[in-house]
């Protein structure tokens, strides 16, 4: 029987998330679907999209879905493993082109829920810090906060990634 399954991966930033997924994805057969979110907007930003696309080498095929993540995951073929990469990136291009955020991840979370093939999902943990000084930051790590508990709902597996290293939460 065909692995149908969802694993999110969450953890602070450099804590080694994208590297256990591409692991973990790459244990599986090819060919592999890396789903990126990232929008090349300045150099920095191309800089760690080269990094990232370097890094993963052969058998990857790369989809730019910074705002339809959702539409991107139902045209894969079935039993494709898939990583996507990340959560809190689509989410933040969802709040600077002001959309429906309460709309848009329950959508994202429908999909998400009816895995065809081993996916695995990259989020920030954003909620362990201090309380932001701002409005804006303060709305994007409440809204963070809840798309990640609606993910974490839905998964099979949850991993914290701490220092590189994975703990398995659900």
């Amino acid at each position: 029987m065909p692995d149908r399954s969802l694993t999110f991966i969450i953890g602070g930033a450099r804590s080694g998330m994208c590297a256990h997924a591409e692991t973990l994805a790459t244990a599986l057969l090819p060919p592999w679907a890396y789903i990126a979110t990232a929008q090349a907007n300045d150099g920095e930003m191309r800089e760690r999209i080269a990094q990232h696309r370097s890094r993963r080498g052969e058998g990857w095929a790369t989809i730019d879905a910074p705002l339809d993540l959702a539409g991107a995951l139902e045209a894969l073929p079935d039993n494709q493993p898939v990583l996507v990469d990340c959560l809190t990136l689509w989410l933040t291009n969802h709040m600077l082109a002001d959309h429906d955020l309460e709309g848009e991840c329950r959508r994202l979370a429908d999909v998400l829920s009816r895995p065809r093939g081993p996916w695995f999902v990259v989020s920030n943990e954003v909620g362990q810090g201090i309380v932001p000084d701002n409005a804006l930051a303060r709305r994007f790590r409440d809204a963070a906060g809840r798309l990640n508990q609606q993910i974490a709902v839905v998964a099979d597996m949850v991993l914290l990634m701490v220092a590189g290293l994975p703990l398995k939460v659900k």
